[in-house]
């Protein structure tokens, strides 16, 4: 069982940067592939970023490529979501996820998930 505590969500003006953490308590982290999610009030979660075992490649959202970028340190057992140039669109609450699988950008492919972080971006 792994398990993942996000860290880092907080409130932010337009144009502002945040970084979001999430720390794995399993020893085998570097097994797994891990993803960022999102989901804004009213709309469904959706993929932001995921990046692949011991960071082999990394993947994004169109709507975060070029502003977002992923990252882990498997000593730490912890992966990272840099945010930059947030916009208001970018407010919703953001999860980590870890599958077994090479990548992917489905939710329902992901095992275990942490709590949650709000990110508020304000206009």
């Amino acid at each position: 069982q792994v398990q993942l505590v996000e860290s880092g969500g907080g409130l932010v003006q337009a144009g502002g940067s945040l970084r979001l953490s999430c720390a794995a308590s399993e020893r085998t982290f570097s097994n797994y592939a891990m993803g960022w999610f999102r989901q804004a009030p009213g709309k469904e979660r959706e993929f932001v970023a995921g990046i692949r075992w011991s960071g082999r490649g990394t993947y994004y959202a169109d709507s975060v490529k070029g502003r977002f970028t992923i990252s882990r340190d498997d000593a730490k057992n912890t992966v990272y979501l840099q945010m930059n140039s947030l916009k208001p669109e970018d407010t919703a609450v953001y999860w980590c996820a870890a599958t077994r699988y090479y990548s992917s950008t489905y939710p329902q492919t992901y095992d275990y998930w942490g709590q949650g972080t709000q990110v508020t971006v304000s206009s």
